[in-house]
């Protein structure tokens, strides 16, 4: 039997290690890949791992990527992705995810950069939510979007 490709959480210039570490103990439980493309704002030693909640990092598969650039060319733009930002125009939900789909996430300070957001304003979405608020915590965003895709494909490999 064929392995289903995971789909995979891009989270660019992350900032804050709480929410890294949601994230990371989240794609453990779902089988999803996080990558992380720096520069980060924290440290991945052992100590600093563990101070931010990160335990799970044995479990989940993370790629660590030095920069855009450095991601960029080892994920060609074929391979579907798309971008969530408080700029985007299209809810998530009008998207249907495919396994091997790629999310990419802002950090929680700046978001993603306008270049990006402009290079790839077809791809580019939305989580609605109130006008009053500015943004969703990273790490709750990520989990919208993880269990959409998942519950869209059947949830596949999970009990």
């Amino acid at each position: 039997m064929a392995t289903i490709p995971s789909f995979h959480v891009v989270l660019f210039r992350p900032e804050i290690p709480p929410n890294t570490g949601n994230i990371m103990r989240l794609c453990a439980a779902t089988g999803v890949v996080l990558h992380l493309v720096g520069p980060l704002g924290f440290r991945l030693d052992a100590a600093a791992v563990r101070r931010a909640g990160m335990d799970y990092r044995h479990l989940a598969t993370v790629r660590r990527h030095d920069d855009w650039d450095a991601y960029w060319a080892s994920h060609p733009p074929e391979v579907p992705f798309y971008l969530f930002s408080t700029h985007g125009q299209k809810p998530y939900t009008t998207c249907v995810f495919k396994p091997g789909d790629r999310f990419l996430f802002g950090s929680e300070g700046s978001g993603l950069p306008d270049v990006l957001r402009v290079q790839f304003r077809e791809r580019l979405l939305r989580l609605p939510m109130s006008g009053a608020a500015r943004s969703l915590n990273l790490a709750n965003a990520v989990a919208v979007v993880v269990y959409e895709a998942l519950r869209q494909n059947g949830f596949p490999g999970l009990e």
